[in-house]
């Protein structure tokens, strides 16, 4: 007999997966701080490294489901604790790494699939495990805080350490903090009973995906959020890059990253609100559109720091705020026997979109000197993933009625 869930049970939950995300993502969304000193210290190039980063965006995105599958299959725990220790290893031998490959290899192998593995597909699909339906969407919301909330304090965190240590020194302090993850790995190993139990009538996981990459509305959401991954991967890698074109000093980048993922922790918290009140193809739909129009603005207005707080402010509300929606769209899909794998696949698009836009970019400001048509690229394609969204077959959100 199965105990239905209560707060006092799904919270504590909840909160570790969230405290989790804060040191992966945190790390994650910071790597665009190491781009100049690195291709200072090794000399490869901004495309080579930007090359890097763009496989590491790939790669993060192929952990998901392959990490799902298996959280899906024997729980959490073992496969967090192995990414998080893949991903310190990753950062740890970065210093000793001075040419294209051995950059690769570690930025965009190790540290990526360790990133991965410890992330999103596994961390909300082990909490829709746990909490009830009516809670999923707040609950995917706070997770998805934690991460936005990393950003704030690894951005200008990780920036002053490269500026008083150096970015190699910086690397090994990121390794160490990443390994401090470890203990809530462990809290999250217990799974529950039915994660485990043989899939014998729904017809297994390849059965659930097969029957996934058939759903024409499933697609759509990929095609969304390929834009999603395209549009944060430009930012967290090119930013820093495009502060130094339009003559400002690197705080201001740190900053702009920090206040982006500060706005995002309100974002993610308006959306899992949302996710239970409205549906999620919408609440994209605008989300998407308003990336489209703040791209617009920000190129129109002057290059100043506070246009790039302002701008930070804007896009940091809806930066992850996409993923309680897209993980909501999934779940009332498919259900959540096998969400990690099917909302991993889902990342796994969003990082296709992201290799693209880390990789595009280092093309851009090499060839052109500047990144303007990356710029005008990523309000294209958001207004094309804001349309995506609508014909999105999904049911009208059912408000609870209390009896008298």
């Amino acid at each position: 007999m199965t105990s239905t869930p209560t707060p006092r049970t799904w919270w504590p939950v909840v909160l570790t997966a969230a405290a989790l995300l804060m040191i992966t993502m945190g790390a994650r969304q910071s790597m665009g701080l190491f781009v100049s000193p690195i291709n200072t210290s090794t000399g490869v190039g901004i495309v080579a490294i930007s090359f890097a980063l763009a496989v590491g965006q790939f790669i993060w995105g192929l952990a998901q489901p392959i990490a799902g599958a298996y959280a899906d299959k024997y729980g959490t725990g073992r496969v967090l604790a192995a990414g998080i220790v893949v991903m310190a290893v990753g950062a740890a031998l970065t210093p000793f790494m001075s040419g294209t490959l051995g950059l690769t290899v570690m930025l965009g192998l190790l540290m990526a699939a360790g990133a991965g593995a410890a992330s999103f597909s596994v961390l909300i699909g082990a909490a829709a495990q746990r909490v009830p339906a009516e809670s999923r969407g707040t609950a995917s919301g706070v997770i998805n805080a934690g991460g936005s909330f990393g950003q704030f304090v690894f951005a200008p965190l990780l920036q002053k350490l490269i500026q008083s240590f150096g970015w190699m020194n910086a690397m090994f302090t990121l390794a160490l903090l990443t390994l401090a993850a470890l203990p809530l790995a462990r809290a999250l190993r217990k799974r529950p009973a039915a994660a485990g139990a043989p899939p014998a009538a729904d017809g297994g996981l390849k059965q659930a995906i097969r029957g996934a990459l058939a759903d024409r509305s499933y697609l759509l959401l990929h095609a969304g959020f390929f834009t999603c991954g395209f549009h944060i991967a430009f930012l967290v890698t090119h930013l820093p890059g495009e502060v130094a074109l339009c003559g400002l000093p690197p705080s201001v980048a740190s900053w702009s990253l920090a206040i982006i993922g500060l706005a995002n922790i309100a974002g993610s918290l308006t959306a899992g609100y949302w996710v239970n009140r409205y549906r999620s193809k919408y609440i994209l739909f605008w989300m998407y559109l308003s990336r489209a129009l703040l791209v617009l603005v920000y190129l129109a207005a002057p290059k100043t720091a506070l246009t790039f707080y302002l701008f930070a402010i804007g896009l940091g509300f809806t930066w992850l705020a996409t993923v309680p929606p897209t993980a909501g769209v999934v779940g009332k899909l498919f259900g959540t026997r096998y969400l990690a794998t099917l909302f991993g696949l889902t990342l796994l698009s969003h990082q296709i979109g992201a290799f693209f836009g880390a990789w595009l970019g280092g093309i851009a400001v090499a060839q052109q000197g500047s990144y303007l048509w990356m710029w005008y690229a990523d309000a294209v394609l958001a207004l094309a993933a804001a349309l995506c969204n609508l014909p999105i077959r999904e049911a009208k959100v059912e408000r609870r009625v209390v009896a008298a």
